[in-house]
């Protein structure tokens, strides 16, 4: 290991693939690590089609005072539906990633929460003098009911719908056999789906296998399925993800080294 390289012969699980995946893989070989892509979930059309066809329809007709988006997948089924929300129609993200799909795709944000950026925190953050109206929320069909109980408790007539499904993506062979044989030594955590996939289909884990977490709430699903946590990202981003890694590497004895799991 060396302080420009600190990841040197390192591998790392990368569970996602697309801009985001090669991205952190970029990352992560400016640093010297060997990223190993392995998309461990994928999305899917709702099954409620309808459903969320007349949501849309409604956020399209100006029903809805806020639309929140939680995920860049979203922005896509928003994007392929072809419905934008009206300028009547406030719009938030709940973290930088979601904004910037937003903004990407032409439509303005008007509220992300600063300190934490997860549904928990989106709720914890929200405007104070907002406290009336109705909010749609298209989430994942795995999403958990955080985001409309909290702003339900707010005052809100809150509205899920769902507009996609997570569904897991078997590994290669190969890939299980590497995290098996401890030679992928850190496994990357970026959602509560990733770990039940990774709890599915890749534990036990070896002893000296490196869990990191992009977030809290990532960490305590990571837990909640039987998966240790080693490290948990200060922020919920990718870079923050990469460069805990990146810092365990530089102040514990070896890379790829567990420290004591964290609280």
């Amino acid at each position: 290991m060396t302080a420009d390289k600190p990841l040197k012969g390192v591998r790392v699980l990368v569970p996602r693939g697309g801009k985001w995946g090669d991205g952190v893989a970029a990352s992560l070989r400016s640093r010297g690590a060997a990223p190993v892509i392995a998309p461990l979930i994928n999305f899917a059309p709702a099954e409620t089609p309808e459903l969320l066809a007349a949501a849309l329809a409604r956020l399209e007709a100006g029903v809805y005072e806020w639309l929140v988006v939680t995920s860049a997948t979203t922005v896509d089924v928003l994007v392929g539906s072809g419905i934008r929300p009206p300028a009547s129609t406030r719009v938030a993200a709940v973290g930088e990633t979601t904004a910037s799909a937003l903004g990407l795709a032409g439509v303005r944000v008007d509220f992300v929460p600063e300190g934490d950026n997860s549904a928990r925190g989106l709720v914890k953050e929200w405007p104070a003098d907002e406290v009336t109206g109705r909010v749609l929320v298209p989430q994942s069909d795995l999403a958990e009911p955080t985001l409309v109980a909290g702003l339900s408790a707010r005052g809100f007539d809150a509205e899920f719908v769902s507009a996609y499904r997570t569904v897991g993506v078997p590994v290669s062979d190969e890939v299980r056999d590497g995290v098996a044989d401890g030679s992928i030594g850190v496994l990357l955590v970026t959602s509560g789906s990733v770990a039940r996939q990774i709890a599915a289909q890749l534990a036990p884990l070896p002893a000296a296998t490196l869990v990191a977490c992009i977030g809290p709430r990532t960490a305590f699903d990571a837990r909640a399925a039987g998966l240790p946590v080693h490290l948990i990202a200060e922020t919920r981003s990718a870079a923050a993800l990469v460069e805990a890694v990146v810092d365990h590497a530089l102040d514990g004895p070896t890379a790829g080294t567990p420290p004591t799991e964290k609280d």
